[in-house]
C-alpha cells in the first residue's frame, strides 16, 4: 500500500514535550566518550596517576552537572516561561555553587591536582554548556510551535 501523506495514522499523536527527550543524554554521553577517547592517549602517555585521576574526576563532575541541567530543563519545560527561567537559571546558579564547593573539598581535603581538575572540569563544562544551550533552544522552539 502506497501512502501519499493524506491518510491519518492510527498512532495517537502526543506533544514532543509530553515525554522526556532522551536524545540529549545520548548526545552528551557520546561527546563524553569522544572526549575520553581523544584525551586517553596524551593522559596515559605523559601524565602522572594523580593528573589522570584529577582529569577523570573533573570530567565526571562536569558530566553530572550537565545531566542535572537536563533534568531541570525537562522538569520545567511545560511550566510557564517565568517558572521555566527561575528553575533553569536558578538551578544553574545552584549547580555552580555545588561545583565550587566540590572543587574546594577535592582540592583542600583530598589534595586532588588542582590544575588538572580545573582544566578538565572547565573544558568539559564549556563543551557541555554549548550542548545545553542548543538543547534549551530546541526545546523552547518546539514548545512554541506546538
Amino acid at each position: 500500500m502506497v501512502h501519499n501523506g493524506n491518510e491519518k495514522s492510527n498512532v495517537p499523536s502526543t506533544p514532543r514535550s509530553a515525554g522526556r527527550d532522551r536524545s540529549f543524554p545520548r548526545v552528551v554521553l557520546a561527546v563524553f566518550v569522544g572526549i575520553a577517547v581523544l584525551s586517553s592517549y596524551p593522559l596515559y602517555s605523559y601524565a602522572s596517576a594523580d593528573v589522570i585521576r584529577a582529569s577523570v574526576t573533573g570530567a565526571l563532575l562536569s558530566l553530572a552537572n550537565v545531566l542535572a541541567g537536563y533534568a531541570a530543563i525537562e522538569y520545567s519545560i511545560d511550566k510557564s516561561y517565568t517558572t521555566f527561567l527561575k528553575i533553569v537559571l536558578g538551578g544553574m546558579g545552584a549547580r555552580l555553587l555545588v561545583m565550587l564547593g566540590l572543587l574546594l573539598v577535592l582540592i583542600e581535603v583530598f589534595h586532588v591536582n588542582a590544575v588538572a581538575l580545573a582544566v578538565s572540569l572547565l573544558g568539559c563544562y564549556m563543551i557541555f554548556l554549548v550542548l545545553e544551550v542548543f538543547f534549551i533552544q530546541r526545546k523552547l522552539s518546539s514548545r512554541n510551535q506546538g
